[in-house]
């Protein structure tokens, strides 16, 4: 923590740095106005300790240059020309305090430990909000309108509904409402309701009692009652067979469940968030979708855009991404190469976030060095070319109108294999080698003909 000290006396300026060092608070100190604002412009402080009365100006102006410049450093207004005018105006423009001279050096260490423990409070509540919002990295205007909601709607015991194409980061947005919640410390309990056949997502959710079938050889508590106190997350909610989501809907209505083979009913207490990239509206029309259940789910709706929608944000994206596959992968990735950044911006993902780390992975793997430079084996224009069968025949799917350069082909195929293979083996080469049928050393040659073409 940093703090500026600003008083013409050199006495009291000293004693002022003294009085913050002893809250490990380092200080610079400036006794005119020209020298103050000189300090203001290249450093950032958290604290300001500003005498009003300065030989060549006003601490008052010092004031709004701070707050102008960073509105969240806490100023305190020292001086001996005290009055409630002065004292009401300092407050107004945003001083933390304001204390006379001759001031008590008891008071002045108080003031200063309360400003402290709110900066440092401060601090802590954003970190925290960082962490908890971590997965929705970004600063589009898209993602940006999505953490706002989940701030405002978090703290109120709604349901929620998450709707977005698949990749999006739907569930993680369902983390970050459950921990900005007061149901943070509960459990948050989640299920993709596409997962199970309609028989076994009913036990999984509202549990069963010993013999309620076969197989039920003893009792088993429902996810529901799982998350008794906390959240629970219902995945693909749009693939809910009809029957249960007339037994959901009861239990969204009366918080109330029965476990299979059981006679006596259980009292819970959950928030219930889904998600669906499906349109439930037009589900409704067409018969597949309650209607009744669909606006108890959707008291808040929450649409995640997709990756297209915010494409600025990828660069973010891909730092986060990187940091956990390379410490997977234990490799030494220091940078990425322009070009390649280049590629992951203007790339088409149709599979999202998801489809970005897919992506960065593959890279990763068949990375050698500390630059990443992954070149996809197929350019737009060959993505119809593809090998369905390896042992069988290569198939086209479509044919361009220009035609093909069949050595370009050849060369793009042989390398989208190599790069596979080593993708497969886990960039083990001697093994990516055995499942091309080629020797160590041909494999070798072939891999780094292609690897200097994508250098080059």
């Amino acid at each position: 923590m940093r703090a500026i000290v600003v008083d013409d006396e050199k006495n009291i300026s000293e004693l002022l740095s003294i009085l913050l060092s002893e809250y490990g608070i380092e200080s610079d100190i400036a006794s005119t106005y020209s020298e103050a604002r000189s300090f203001i412009q290249e450093k950032y402080y958290d604290l300001a300790l500003l005498d009003l009365r300065l030989p060549d100006g006003s601490g008052i102006d010092i004031l709004k240059q701070i707050k102008e410049k960073n509105p969240k450093t806490e100023v305190v207004i020292i001086t001996a020309f005290a009055s409630s005018e002065t004292a009401v105006e300092a407050i107004k423009l945003g001083a933390y305090d304001y204390i006379s001279k001759p001031f008590n050096i008891n008071d002045l260490r108080l003031i200063i430990r309360n400003v402290k423990e709110k900066i440092d409070l401060e601090r802590r509540i954003c970190v925290e909000e960082e962490e908890r919002l971590e997965g929705l990295a970004g600063k589009s205007q898209a993602i940006q309108n999505v953490k706002d909601t989940i701030k405002k709607i978090a703290p109120y015991d709604i349901n929620v509904l998450i709707v977005g194409e698949s990749g999006t980061g739907k569930e993680v947005a369902a983390k970050m409402i459950h921990r900005l919640s007061s149901r943070k410390n509960k459990p948050f309990v989640a299920i993709n309701c596409a997962s199970l056949p309609a028989e076994l997502l009913e036990s999984e959710l509202f549990g069963y009692k010993k013999g309620a079938f076969t197989g039920a050889v003893s009792d088993k508590k429902g996810l529901i009652e799982e998350a008794n106190g906390g959240t629970l997350f219902l995945d693909e909610i749009g693939e809910m067979p009809m029957p249960l989501q007339a037994k959901l809907l009861r239990f969204l209505e009366e918080q109330i469940i029965r476990p299979l083979g059981s006679t006596k009913e259980i009292k819970v207490d959950v928030r219930i968030i889904s998600a669906t990239n499906r349109n439930l509206e037009e589900e409704i029309k067409k018969g597949n979708f309650r209607e009744d259940l669909y606006y108890r789910l959707a008291t808040i709706i929450i649409k995640m855009p997709s990756l297209r929608e915010r494409k600025e944000d990828i660069p973010l994206l891909v730092e986060q991404i990187l940091k956990e596959i390379k410490m997977k992968y234990n490799k030494n990735i220091k940078r990425i190469s322009p070009d390649f950044m280049k590629y992951l911006i203007s790339y088409d993902y149709k599979g999202n976030i998801r489809e970005l780390k897919n992506l960065l992975e593959k890279a990763v793997i068949l990375s050698d060095g500390e630059e990443l430079n992954f070149i996809p084996a197929f350019p737009e224009k060959f993505n119809s070319l593809y090998i369905d069968n390896p042992e069988d025949e290569f198939t086209v799917k479509s044919f361009p109108e220009e035609g093909v350069d069949l050595k370009e082909v050849l060369s793009r195929i042989e390398k989208a294999l190599i790069f596979k293979a080593l993708e497969k083996a886990e960039g083990k080469k001697s093994k990516a080698a055995d499942i091309l049928r080629l020797t160590f050393r041909e494999f070798r040659y072939r891999l780094s003909k292609y690897r200097e073409d994508s250098e080059s």
